[in-house]
């Protein structure tokens, strides 16, 4: 009975994990795309940034995607930013 109980609620755990990568997304998303969006074209732009960047940052959350992962070499040494 308590190795059922372990096996559904591990389970259920992971299942919630790509919900919570979902939200992280979602907001990260939403702000880059309203900046860059207000940039290029004004408050309209924003707006539209906002949402678009929004179902993109959740997509990309959702499939484990993370844009701020980027190396460049400088002086024959690797750098990378987070």
């Amino acid at each position: 009975m308590k190795l059922r109980f372990a096996v559904a609620a591990s389970l259920l755990a992971l299942a919630s994990l790509p919900i919570a990568a979902q939200a992280q997304g979602l907001v990260g998303g939403a702000r880059e795309g309203a900046h860059e969006g207000d940039r290029a074209a004004g408050p309209l732009g924003a707006v539209v940034g906002g949402a678009v960047g929004a179902g993109v940052g959740t997509v990309n959350g959702a499939l484990g995607i993370h844009r701020g992962h980027r190396c460049y070499y400088r002086h024959g040494h690797r750098h990378c930013r987070y």
